[in-house]
């Protein structure tokens, strides 16, 4: 299926990434702590575009698909928006709160690499008021990433009354989800997508088995860092080893393009081994660069990295025909 609409909702967010020359600790008194008030004069201040549903939707775009976005963000979204625009993401369904700015993420990091972070959910908070019904019902896949709670819940209710089949993808918000957020969210998903943390924790606040699970989803994918991944789909087992990066600067984002390259592969109709591996190879771009949307290629690219790892006996010929 190569007309597939993909609607992805998840958070949006500016991660602002600030330098303090110094160590925190320096300024901390051991027996004052009980009264903290302190302020820390930083040297460098970087905005970076963040928030799991454009970093899906950012992978998704260098791969030749044009996927929908369906969430809340603040009145300082204008310019992300036509960056996403300029890329061929549909952006007519996030909705701008006039009130409120966008989901923010404010992290400072010391010389010895400890950090003081604050996060705003800001717009993210009225997720839970935009519905499939409204202005997605036409979806043929769509996922559920991390969001407002209240959103991942109302969503996966939805896809099963609508018909929408939907990847399932707690990620960090697993552990704020209650066992029965998370029996709900992945019973019916199509796929759920976890870390094999994730799992481990999945499992402990569900109460199922891990024959328990895989009962309730149409398939699973686990990735385990290094290790590579496991994949369940259509009754079979896959082991999806990683591809090698050339250098490792930060790993924030890889999960979100690997459900990218995955969905990208499921997309074009490829066998689950070959979209699998395009997941793989997508988190590889992510982990070699700093910034969640700063990896780049061209699909002839990224097919030629892919070939000197993996052999995709010529499937991955459709990608190169959806752009140059």
């Amino acid at each position: 299926m190569t007309n597939m609409k993909i609607v992805i909702t998840g958070s949006i967010a500016y991660d602002y990434l600030m330098h303090f020359p110094g160590k925190f600790t320096d300024a901390f008194v051991a027996e004052s702590m009980h009264k903290v008030s302190l302020s820390f004069l930083v040297d460098t201040m970087k905005r970076h575009r963040g928030g799991t549903a454009p970093n899906i939707a950012y992978t998704l775009a260098l791969l030749g698909s044009s996927p929908s976005i369906l969430a809340t963000a603040g009145q300082d979204f204008g310019d992300y928006r036509q960056w996403l625009n300029g890329l061929g993401v549909d952006t007519s369904t996030i909705i701008e709160i006039p009130d409120d700015f966008t989901a923010s993420f404010f992290v400072s990091t010391d010389d010895e690499q400890n950090q003081i972070a604050t996060f705003y959910t800001g717009a993210m908070a009225y997720a839970k008021t935009l519905t499939f019904a409204q202005y997605a019902a036409d979806a043929n896949l769509a996922i559920i990433s991390p969001n407002d709670p209240d959103a991942m819940r109302a969503y996966a209710l939805e896809c099963k009354a609508l018909g929408i089949p939907y990847i399932y993808d707690p990620s960090q918000q697993t552990a704020r989800l209650s066992g029965d957020d998370l029996r709900q969210g992945l019973e019916g998903a199509a796929l759920l997508s976890v870390n094999d943390y994730e799992y481990d924790l999945i499992r402990d606040k569900t109460g199922l088995s891990d024959a328990g699970i895989r009962e309730r989803v149409g398939g699973l994918l686990i990735t385990k860092g290094k290790e590579g991944s496991y994949l369940l789909a259509d009754g079979q087992e896959f082991h999806l080893p990683i591809v090698p990066p050339r250098q490792v600067v930060e790993p924030t984002g890889a999960g979100d393009a690997f459900r990218a390259g995955l969905m990208r592969g499921m997309e074009l109709g490829l066998p689950w081994p070959v979209a699998g591996r395009m997941g793989a190879l997508a988190a590889t771009y992510v982990l070699e660069q700093l910034g969640t949307q700063n990896h780049y290629f061209t699909p002839a690219e990224f097919v030629a990295r892919y070939r000197e790892h993996f052999d995709d006996e010529g499937a991955l010929n459709v990608l190169l025909a959806t752009g140059d």
